[in-house]
């Protein structure tokens, strides 16, 4: 019925998602920056916390990831946290892969790093074991009359150990250049990974689906059913 506003006097006009801690709902996290790629982006100074429900926030960091695709946090323990950074729009390098944190945003680590050109705009948990870990890369540059929107190291990654290692999935998977990818567990079959893909034209390869249980369809709907 009515809201309050509370990051107005926030370091950041362009905040990309907020993510509440499952086991205190007075924890929120706030990445910034738009996640999306369009030549009026504007981008952000990193990643926000509150521990009072939104009254009072402290940025934890990662200013120069620019922006940020999602936050998670891991529902067994709050102080572990995973951050999605695309990285800079309009240049190479920044705070740009998959960064964890296991002290609540004191420190963070880089376990998924692709390229200088390459970040990570998506990230999910298998419900099951939150130790399984499903990122999807994202290669792009902005210019004044070009966007650079997908390519080669563009894909879906999956971790079994917390992000130590990571193994780039291909089976089913488009082959040529891809672009943004937007991932889904099923939460009653965890085995059932869900993807939507952008894929190189003309050959429709993008569409909504996943990858190892069998090779998809030139467009529409597939399903990872193994996982």
């Amino acid at each position: 019925t009515s809201f309050t506003p509370v990051f107005d006097e926030g370091g950041s006009f362009t905040l990309c998602c907020v993510v509440i801690d499952p086991k205190d709902s007075n924890v929120i996290w706030l990445g910034t920056g738009e996640n999306a790629s369009q030549r009026s982006a504007h981008f952000g100074d990193g990643i926000y916390k509150s521990t009072d429900a939104g009254k009072t926030w402290q940025r934890m960091g990662l200013a120069a990831s620019e922006h940020i695709g999602q936050v998670l946090i891991d529902p067994r323990n709050s102080n572990v946290v995973y951050v999605a950074a695309q990285g800079p729009l309009w240049s190479a390098g920044g705070e740009r892969g998959l960064y964890k944190t296991t002290d609540g945003g004191t420190k963070w680590e880089r376990v998924l790093h692709v390229s200088d050109d390459t970040g990570i705009s998506d990230i999910v948990f298998d419900p099951r074991n939150a130790d399984v870990i499903y990122a999807s890369s994202y290669q792009r540059r902005r210019a004044v009359g070009q966007m650079i929107g997908g390519g080669p190291e563009g894909g879906i990654w999956k971790s079994t150990d917390a992000g130590r290692k990571w193994t780039k999935l291909s089976k089913g998977l488009p082959k040529d250049d891809v672009g943004r990818i937007a991932l889904g567990v099923d939460p009653k079959n965890p085995a059932r990974v869900y993807a939507l893909i952008s894929a190189k034209a003309p050959r429709g390869r993008g569409g909504f689906g996943g990858g190892a249980a069998a090779a998809a369809p030139p467009s529409g709907p597939v399903v990872d059913e193994a996982g």
